[in-house]
């Protein structure tokens, strides 16, 4: 897919999202780059399977070598029950094409669940990175909870062959303390294997909703979220893409300055999609930003998502059902748009 094509797709907001300049300067975060893994994670305290580990995954699928990722993550059979998952396709249901799909797709690596893994990794994990999602939020105890639950043991990925474990925690919900604590002797335990570590840094909360507006993709509240996820040793972050900011200010918790919304950050959504990449200590550690549900206009919508997270400084994207809830073709086309993005020279990062 050519610039055009692209600023095409934008349509309108073309010149909105192509020429802004972010209020923190991209000479003060890490930019994504082919020698990523030893730039970065060589001075760190990772072992040396831990670096081949990432590097396989930096190394595989359409972006390769780019220092850029395009990684296919299919658990929303537990996290959002398998037949509202799987009923548009229910190619699905057998998780053998799950692995397909990331292959076709020209993934970087591909992050399901245990089950999933465990039928055909003995097939697959040669072929193309494999990621363990290790904990999970059913929807079949009544009332549901903000809880994430361990499906799947770091040990077991393992074995299996994976290059990496992932995670969610509920930041702001009861449970998340004993999350943090969960999920951090998990990521100890991975990269003492040599797996690395990639953590959903979610929020949940029903407080999280004030005056009329949805705070849970806040910015300055997903942005201390990922702090707290890279302070647990999280290699890469999962985030969802911020759609505003003051949540501190409006819900009244926490601690907060008038510069983290003046000095450091704007409304524009590459601002705040850069607050996101400054908690990730400086773009150190890389910024994945999700997808996000499917619905009419996917392409469109999966394009302006990889536009915003390039400019902002961010890794790439982690997309699942606007690619696999229809035809394999259409799919894989959402794939790789997204992967055009950051494989096209003209956007540059703001």
């Amino acid at each position: 897919m050519s610039f055009a094509q692209i600023q095409s797709f934008l349509g309108d907001e073309a010149e909105f999202l192509l020429n802004h300049q972010c209020k923190i300067s991209k000479d003060k975060i890490h930019i994504p780059q082919p020698n990523w893994v030893d730039e970065i994670f060589s001075p760190s305290d990772r072992n040396i399977r831990v670096l081949r580990s990432l590097q396989a995954l930096f190394s595989q699928g359409r972006l390769k070598n780019s220092g850029y990722l395009s990684i296919l993550p299919v658990d929303q059979g537990i996290e959002h029950t398998a037949g509202a998952s799987f009923a548009l396709n229910p190619d699905y249901f057998d998780p053998e094409n799950i692995i397909k799909l990331a292959i076709e797709g020209g993934c970087n690596g591909v992050a399901t669940t245990s089950g999933v893994l465990g039928a055909v990794a003995r097939k697959y994990a040669h072929k193309i990175p494999l990621i363990l999602k290790i904990n999970h939020n059913e929807l079949l105890s009544y009332p549901n909870t903000y809880n994430q639950v361990m499906f799947g043991s770091v040990q077991k990925a393992y074995e299996m062959g994976c290059v990496a474990v992932g995670a969610t925690i509920y930041f702001g919900s009861e449970e998340s303390r004993q999350q943090l604590v969960d999920v951090s002797e998990a990521f100890e335990m991975a990269h003492d294997l040599g797996m690395a570590t990639i953590l959903w840094c979610y929020l949940r909360n029903s407080s999280f909703k004030a005056e009329g507006t949805d705070y849970h993709t806040a910015a300055d509240l997903t942005g201390q979220a990922n702090h707290l996820g890279v302070t647990i040793q999280a290699d890469i972050i999962k985030q969802k893409l911020p759609t505003n900011n003051g949540g501190f200010k409006t819900i009244k918790f926490g601690k907060w300055k008038e510069e983290m919304y003046t000095k450091l950050c704007s409304d524009h959504p590459i601002d705040l999609t850069r607050y996101q990449v400054a908690n990730c200590y400086m773009g150190r550690m890389g910024l994945i930003n999700s997808g996000g549900a499917s619905g009419k206009n996917d392409l469109e919508e999966a394009v302006k998502t990889a536009v915003i997270n390039k400019r902002a400084g961010g890794m790439g994207l982690i997309l699942g059902r606007k690619a696999f809830q229809r035809p394999l073709k259409e799919g894989v086309k959402i794939i790789n748009a997204v992967q055009d993005v950051y494989l096209c020279k003209e956007i540059t990062v703001a």
